[in-house]
């Protein structure tokens, strides 16, 4: 799955978040390491929705955008 980042120069780096996904977001000195790191936070955050919604009912629905 992909999904839209925000990536900005900052004093300290790069700071760069998820705008779909809110409170996802990470920073790092270089660019390339920032988006290494957004990446794993992605995945952290959507492991994490999956366990809290685990054994709660949920449905799947087809979104075209």
């Amino acid at each position: 799955m992909k999904y839209k980042i925000r990536l900005e120069k900052t004093d300290e780096g790069y700071a760069v978040w998820c705008p779909r996904l809110p409170g996802c977001w990470s920073q790092e000195k270089t660019e390339q390491e920032a988006i290494e790191n957004i990446k794993d936070a992605i995945k952290t955050y959507l492991e994490t929705v999956d366990i809290l919604l685990k054994d709660k009912p949920t449905r799947m629905v087809d979104a075209p955008v």
